[in-house]
């Protein structure tokens, strides 16, 4: 396989990974939320849906390339108004 190749099963493999991971933990929640406060089963689905929710703006942010350091911009991009420096 080339880089290329790899580095986009790579990224696949990511985008599949933390979508499931998301689901998972977002259950694993409910979970433990219905365990302890005793609202079985809406605990497990509120955060089965609210792991779908995350799973999938983590899936958009690694394909539109959102998931860039903080204080990180492309090139070209223009600068931001200093508006609140005008005390």
């Amino acid at each position: 396989m080339s880089t290329g190749a790899s580095s986009d099963l790579a990224r696949g493999l990511r985008i599949g990974l933390e979508l499931v991971v998301a689901v998972a933990v977002g259950v694993g929640v409910g979970l433990l939320l219905d365990k302890y406060v005793g609202t079985r089963p809406w605990g497990m689905i509120v955060g089965f849906f609210l792991g779908v929710a995350a799973g999938m703006v983590n899936v958009y942010r690694t394909v539109a390339g959102l998931g860039m350091a903080v204080g990180y911009r492309k090139s070209g991009s223009p600068e931001p108004d200093d508006k609140w420096d005008e005390d």
